[in-house]
């Protein structure tokens, strides 16, 4: 696990030098820009349940508000016709206010009780969104949503003089531009966090985590800890949702934002491996790289093989919830932790293995010492 974090730069080099490939397709771009998003959403959720161990299943709540805020921000037939930057900002902010005003009366709240009522406040959001016809159009969605980029500079910008492939577009919200932007806020998100861990903040949050009345007599105070936490995370999913909405040109059906979505970023992070920043990478590619993209390769692989035509039992899609759960009912029964898990949560599971490796670092390091110094 020393270098477990290693294929995390490799990952991001490859992914940059996607688009440039020959064989580079543009819709299997847009599905991997998505990918990007859902992957700065589950680090939210990571915030709020990893470092500071609170079960929050409205994240997906979040995620539309900043979806929805990009759209009334931009869309022709509102007055404000923001540019996307300023749009982004004000979808993180309005997202992190309502995370602190919704969660400030629930702080007593712990275990079950706080997760039901997270999950109350998704399902409200929910039915807002979709109610609200004079605001969010209803299950239309607000559309279309193609903003400039920054305050004065038209979303008309052609990027033709740019183009590698044939099958870039010419705007700046098309393939792969969007998916460049994206990107680099996914390895932003990654950085900021890992300086966020090391940091008086982070650490608060692990001992929280851990133990808050220990933490409490330490003089941390749990609220502002968990207010915190709250606020980045939906901040962050705000900015996910944000990015969600331009890419595709459109904040979608509000059924896009609902408690299967909040599930579905919670079993990324046990999957791949709960506090752990690469781990949630991780387990965003396998998890939903499997349900966007794998299952449609692999059906049209399986229709030429076996000529299947409308049978869906020769369908991975069709199987795949299964696939899902029986993968979560092993995780669980095999590998608790997760793929990658965060050393102390390794630790605690798994004790046995640790007290093996201390003999062999042991005896490595007095492999070492025995060598003859050249000095």
């Amino acid at each position: 696990m020393r270098h477990a974090r290693d294929w995390v730069p490799i990952l991001f080099v490859a992914l940059f030098a996607y688009p440039f490939l020959p064989f580079a397709e543009s819709n299997r771009g847009a599905q991997f820009t998505i990918l990007f998003v859902y992957a700065i959403l589950a680090l939210a959720l990571n915030v709020v349940m990893g470092y500071t161990g609170l079960l929050h299943l409205g994240i997906a709540a979040f995620f539309g508000i900043g979806a929805y805020t990009v759209g009334i921000l931009t869309v022709p037939f509102f007055p404000f016709q923001q540019s996307f930057l300023v749009a982004a900002v004000a979808a993180m902010v309005i997202s992190a206010t309502v995370g602190v005003i919704t969660t400030a009366p629930i702080l007593r709240l712990r275990g079950d009780y706080l997760s039901l009522v997270t999950l109350g406040f998704g399902l409200i959001t929910l039915y807002a969104i979709r109610n609200l016809d004079a605001i969010t159009e209803g299950t239309k969605g607000l559309n279309p949503i193609e903003a400039g980029p920054l305050p004065g500079v038209s979303e008309d910008a052609d990027f033709s003089a740019v183009q590698v492939h044939s099958n870039w577009g010419t705007r700046w919200y098309k393939y792969p531009y969007l998916y460049f932007i994206i990107l680099g806020t996914l390895g932003m998100v990654m950085l900021f966090l890992r300086n966020l861990e090391r940091s008086r903040l982070g650490r608060a949050w692990v001992a929280l985590r851990e133990d808050e009345l220990a933490a409490t007599c330490m003089g941390l105070n749990p609220a502002r800890l968990k207010l915190a936490a709250i606020a980045l995370g939906a901040g962050l999913a705000g900015l996910a949702g944000a990015f969600y909405a331009m890419a595709l040109g459109t904040t979608g059906n509000p059924q896009a934002y609902d408690f299967t979505l909040s599930m579905i970023m919670v079993c990324c992070v046990i999957l791949g491996g709960l506090g752990n920043r690469s781990g949630v990478l991780l387990g965003v590619f396998l998890l939903m790289g499997f349900d966007r993209i794998a299952t449609n390769l692999l059906d049209n692989y399986l229709q030429e093989q076996f000529d299947a035509g409308a049978r869906t039992y020769y369908k991975v899609s069709g199987w795949k919830i299964i696939i899902f759960g029986s993968v979560l009912i092993l995780m669980m029964r095999f590998r608790p932790e997760g793929l990658l898990p965060e050393t102390r949560h390794q630790r605690e599971l798994h004790p046995d293995a640790e007290k093996k490796e201390e003999p062999q670092i042991n005896a490595e390091n007095a492999d070492q010492d025995r060598k003859p110094s050249l000095n």
